[in-house]
């Protein structure tokens, strides 16, 4: 297992599986159907064979698979194994250290600014990062004025809901809104996040809906005109 992952590290770092290195793999294997792994052997050597023609590499199949094999070791056996031997006891706790605090709060603040723009973007109002008195207190992250009242917005990833306890957190969460309500007079609205590709979007977008609904409340009330736009 120690050996095949340390082949799939480095096969990876160098694009050695990548499609200009063996060729488009599977739109070949979806184009030949295969019924067992002989067939799609054959089937894979053969079109092989035709794309090392195109590109004139003057290598069969095989010679050229096996040239592949031989650069494979070669970066294993000389390049990754100089760069393993000059890593020191103090780059390992440095790099833990690194990813556990640095690389973390960067992703968690990353996360936070993309859906705090789509929040802007569907609500068409300023939003504001939260005082630090406010976000200790009231676990609000930020928030949106409207005359001298606030409406309070935390965002949490949607694992959070998966948590064994999550009874114990919405229950602890409640009360902290509860008090920002009274103190702001405005409602807090917990909006999730969820990974999808490379960027966070919004878990729960029926939230857009009852933050709506809210800003047309308290502009009503504090006598604002403007509401917040509605999603062509």
């Amino acid at each position: 297992m120690a050996k095949e992952w340390v082949l799939n590290i480095a096969t990876n770092r160098w694009g050695l599986n990548k499609k200009n290195k063996v060729g488009p793999v599977a739109q070949w294997i979806r184009e030949a159907s295969p019924k067992s792994v002989d067939e799609w052997e054959q089937a894979y050597l053969k079109r092989l064979a035709q794309w090392l023609q195109e590109r004139k590499i003057p290598l069969s199949p095989e010679a050229y698979l096996h040239s592949l094999g031989e650069r494979l070791y070669v970066k294993i056996s000389e390049v990754l194994r100089q760069e393993v031997e000059g890593v020191t006891l103090e780059d390992c706790v440095a790099y833990i250290r690194t990813l556990v605090i640095h690389r973390t709060f960067e992703g968690y603040r990353r996360e936070l600014q993309t859906v705090y723009e789509q929040l802007r973007a569907h609500l068409q109002v300023e939003i504001e990062p939260a005082p630090d008195e406010v976000d200790r207190t009231y676990h609000v992250d930020f928030w949106i004025p409207v005359g001298a009242r606030r409406i309070g917005i935390q965002i949490k990833p949607i694992t959070y809901m998966q948590q064994s306890d999550v009874h114990r957190w919405l229950s602890w969460m409640e009360q902290a809104h509860k008090g920002f309500e009274r103190k702001f007079g405005g409602r807090v609205f917990v909006v999730f996040s969820r990974k999808e590709g490379r960027r966070h979007v919004i878990a729960n977008p029926e939230v857009i809906k009852a933050l709506r609904e809210e800003l047309q409340r308290l502009q009503q009330e504090s006598g604002h005109a403007s509401s917040p736009s509605r999603p062509d």
